[in-house]
Formats: structure tokens, sequence, C-alpha cells
């Protein structure tokens, strides 16, 4: 098959979606299919795969992290032609997506597109949630042409299906193992963040931004550390609008920054407690992750953390805006590192069997179907 992967975010950005979609692109190169890509050019970054078209971008006014591309569909219809591809499959739908999906459609190839982010609530978090019905009105004009619709959480799956959007279908919710693993524990960056074995690192990786939550953990943290003292310190892997204001309001938290996805699994397997009080995720594969490096995670009672996590056995969940239940469960981890351990070793037993290989023949066998179906007149190739 060759496949066009059309994303609005890609490396060398770290986020979930980019993640899902390098592991699309590598599995299918890994069966011997033909795949390019259509994603954001960043600055600073050149990359030298012929296989790749980088469309220029400016940074998100409000969020200068994220750079949207201008449309250029001239440019893009060009280089997909040279290609020609049986599938299109959009990953998002900002505007590098809504020429990805213009593509398919005018050329009526077949559609695949993604689910990841959950817009309607993002707009709640962002001070618009007045905006939700005609939120939920676009996504099922984007998704409508979709073969098929991937999203990572049976939930998610299901409220599409209920909203009449697209053909909704889990997939994107499996985690490398191999790569995040107990096995990458380091003494030296255990040293260099808690200055010794005896000091829980407590760990949030993520956005810093509202909607994931940021207020309910500095909230949290602020309650644990008066409990806990010198037994555990906080770090912080992420970047995001909030960062000024949370670092403002928590200035003896450790701060890393984005993380490359090699220091990041180093990270992950050096700490000891994985924070995540989010309540937006479709997936929460950074839940996934801390589980498979052998952490215990905390985590929000909400959306994909749900399906990850068995409360009290590999992990543990808190309604999403308890502050003070977060911080009693980091502080009863803290305090009971024999509990900790039974919680870490459950956990990286449930992330092995959410491991990538059996979802990526699952992937091979969802763009068949989705050619197949397209073939047989299921694809509706509307605007």
């Amino acid at each position: 098959m060759r496949i066009a992967l059309v994303t609005d975010t890609y490396t060398p950005q770290v986020n979930g979606v980019t993640t899902v979609v390098v592991r699309i692109a590598n599995v299918l190169r890994e069966f011997g299919h033909e795949v390019v890509v259509v994603a954001p050019r960043y600055p600073g970054h050149s990359p030298v795969n012929p296989g790749e078209l980088r469309i220029p971008s400016v940074s998100f006014p409000p969020y200068p992290a994220i750079r949207l591309s201008l449309p250029q569909f001239g440019v893009v219809s060009r280089f997909l032609d040279s290609f020609a591809p049986d599938i299109v499959h959009v990953a998002t739908e900002g505007p590098l997506g809504l020429t990805g999906r213009r593509y398919a459609v005018q050329r009526r190839i077949p559609l695949v597109t993604s689910y990841h982010t959950n817009f309607p609530q993002y707009a709640r978090h962002y001070g618009a949630g007045f905006i939700e019905p005609l939120v939920w009105k676009w996504l099922r004009w984007f998704h409508r042409p979709a073969v098929l619709t991937q999203t990572p959480g049976e939930a998610v799956a299901s409220e599409l299906e209920r909203r009449g959007i697209g053909r909704p279908i889990v997939w994107g919710r499996g985690v490398d193992t191999l790569h995040f693993n107990p096995s990458r524990r380091s003494a030296g960056w255990r040293r260099w963040l808690a200055g010794g074995d005896d000091t829980a690192i407590v760990l949030h990786v993520g956005r810093l931004a509202p909607e994931k939550n940021i207020d309910v953990l500095a909230e949290a943290w602020i309650a644990a550390r008066e409990r806990v003292g010198q037994r555990a310190t906080f770090v912080i892997a992420g970047e995001g609008p909030d960062r000024r204001r949370l670092l403002t309001h928590l200035p003896w938290i450790r701060h890393l920054g984005f993380l490359d996805r090699g220091k990041l699994a180093d990270v992950y397997a050096s700490a000891d407690i994985c924070v995540l009080p989010s309540r937006t995720e479709t997936c929460g594969l950074v839940a996934l992750e801390a589980m498979a490096s052998g952490l215990a995670v905390v985590a929000a009672d909400a959306g994909g953390f749900r399906e990850s996590i068995a409360h009290r056995r590999s992990g543990l969940l808190v309604a999403p805006d308890d502050a003070i239940g977060f911080a009693s469960d980091i502080l009863s981890l803290v305090i009971a590192p024999q509990r900790r351990a039974e919680i870490a070793t459950a956990a990286r037993a449930a992330a092995v069997a959410r491991d990538v290989a059996p979802e990526n023949l699952e992937l091979l066998k969802q763009y068949a179907s989705a050619a197949g179906l397209a073939d047989a007149g299921a694809a509706p190739f509307a605007a």
C-alpha cells in the first residue's frame, strides 16, 4: 500500500499525536509499505527525508510552541499526486489536516482520519464553552468523508458514534514497552534530580496548559510537599503557556522542559510516582508510558486514564478537581515504598498487555479494510 500521512504536528515536537504518527510511519515502512508525510516545518529543523513535505509554519499566539502551517493546497497536491497514494490518513483537524481532507475528497481517494484531541472540552477550559455545539458540528463535517476514524479510547469512540462523527474505531493506545522500560532507571538521573536514593521523585509529564488541569497539579503538589518535606522532590517535564505562572508559584520544582524520546524514557524510569490530573485525555498515553517504565501513577478519574488504570491495583484514580485527594495519594505512596513497588509492578504488567506489537498488525488490517470499504462504495467522498 501507498499511504500519505498528513498532520499538523510532527517531529521534532514531542506530544501524543506526534508519537502516534511517527509510529504509524515506522510500522508501515517496517512491513514494506510506502509512506510520505506532510507536516509543518519548524524553526531550526531541516529534515532530509525525501518522503516528507514540510510546509512553513507560524507560531500560534496564545501558545507559541504550537506551529500552524499556512494552507498551500497546490504544493501539497503536487507532492501527493507524484506519490499517488492509495489512502490519505489525516491525523489532525488543523490547517494541514483540512488540506489533506480536501485532497482526498477531490481525488476520490479513501480517507482515514484520527480523533486525538478533545476540542469540545478544550473550548470549556479556555473560557469558550459557549461554542461547544459549534465544535461538535464542525467535527461532524470534518470527519464525514472518512471511511474510518481512529481514536485511542473506547469511551471516546462511543461518544463519537453517538454524535454521528465519522466511523470510529479504536486504535492508537499501545505503548512501546521495550523503549519505556524500568531497565532504563539511572542512578545519575536520580542523584541529579533528588540527591539520594531515599528521596522519592514525583514526576509530571505533559503540556503546561489549562486543559491539563495544571492549577489542580500545583495545589496538590503544594499540599503534598508540606506533608512529605524532604522525603520527595517534584519534577516536571514539559512546556506550555502556563509554564512561567507555574514556576513562579512553585519555585522549588525541578523543570526539565521538553525532552526527546530517549531522555524522557530515562526520566520516567528514574522517577517513582507520576501525577496526571488532566480530565481531557482521549487515551492518556503518558500514563501508559509511565506504567511501562515501572511507576506508580496517580491520575484523574476521567477520560482515557480510566481505561488504562485499575484503581488501587495498577495505579490510583482521583476525582479530577480533588487537589487534596491527589496530595493524600502522593503522600501515601511516598511513605510506603513497598506499596508503591507493588502498584508499579502491576502497572508494568498492565502496560505490557497493551504493547504496540498486536496493535501494529491491527493497523494494517484497518488500512486494508479502509481501501476495501472505499472500493465497495462505502466512502461518501463528500465535502
